[in-house]
């Protein structure tokens, strides 16, 4: 399992798990299709590892000034943490 997957931090970069599939889904057929990794490759890492650690390095992104989806931080109104 990939480790980032599993924490929301991910999903509220991206603006939600719709958009995070979608972005995934995305970048994963340009890489079928041919397109250069915009990091480096580990040995044995997988195509949706791969995917994540663009993401999670800012590699790629939803061009959010290039179309009409509302930036993440317009929408998500992120949980406050109870302080102990």
């Amino acid at each position: 399992m990939i480790e980032a997957l599993k924490n929301d931090d991910l999903i509220f970069k991206v603006g939600g798990r719709f958009k995070l599939a979608a972005l995934i889904q995305k970048r994963w057929g340009e890489l079928l299709e041919g397109a250069r990794p915009l990091v480096d490759r580990k040995p044995g890492m997988t195509m949706m590892e791969l995917v994540v650690q663009e993401i999670l390095e800012d590699k790629i992104a939803i061009d959010y000034d290039h179309s009409d989806i509302p930036r993440p931080e317009d929408i998500i109104i992120l949980p406050r943490r109870l302080s102990k």
